[in-house]
């Protein structure tokens, strides 16, 4: 029954039309990974060679994180991968507000199939979007140098999720110092998920700000 949403969800994707974005995409980049995961990497938007293989983060930015899993003896086939927009930007500029409300549904769709325990938000897009849906004002959620690292412990869909916002790799091409911290906090979610981390504290993004 999952794979049989899931595949349904696919092939929406795949055809869609919702945006402008469907004018300038060679292929839409709907996510892989595992339906059972425990924990969703969630980008921002396509780039150059996930546009032209139809896979989410597999060109340098991709690369870096696959490496990074693999050191927590982590593969990607363990984890579900995707983004918040599907299809590239033009020029890999940041997705526009109707491209994101847009697009924005079947993010939600991939979570109630899924149904995730934990979510790394891999960029500010990412993390002011999943704690939107978690019923945070935008105001909230802009800094992400704040809130990195940081175990967030929200509902989305009725599903109780932790969300652990982080740098998007792409950040750490050009900033090799916040590699450290995407590690770390990579790190961190993969412990919480072990039951090897000992922050048993409730915290709010509030408590951060």
């Amino acid at each position: 029954m999952k794979s049989e949403l899931y595949n349904q969800l696919v092939q929406e994707i795949l055809s869609c039309r919702k945006c402008k974005l469907h004018r300038y995409r060679k292929k839409p980049v709907p996510g892989e990974g595992n339906l059972d995961a425990e924990i969703m990497l969630v980008g921002e938007a396509p780039g150059e060679k996930e546009d032209e293989q139809g896979r989410p983060f597999v060109g340098p930015a991709g690369q870096l994180l696959t490496r990074m899993l693999s050191e927590l003896g982590v593969s990607r086939g363990e984890v579900y991968i995707t983004n918040i927009v599907k299809c590239r930007p033009p020029g890999n500029r940041d997705p526009e507000p109707d491209e994101i409300s847009s697009c924005l549904p079947y993010l939600v769709r991939q979570i109630e199939i899924i149904r995730p325990r934990l979510i790394v938000c891999l960029g500010r897009h990412s993390a002011r979007e999943i704690l939107k849906l978690a019923g945070y004002r935008e105001s909230e959620v802009h800094q992400i140098s704040k809130i990195r690292g940081k175990v967030l412990r929200v509902k989305i869909l009725g599903l109780d999720i932790r969300v652990v916002p982080t740098y998007h790799p792409a950040a750490a091409l050009y900033n090799p110092r916040l590699r450290e911290y995407i590690r770390e906090d990579l790190r961190r979610a993969f412990e919480l998920l072990k039951g090897r981390d000992n922050d048993k504290s409730e915290r709010t993004i509030l408590d951060y700000l």
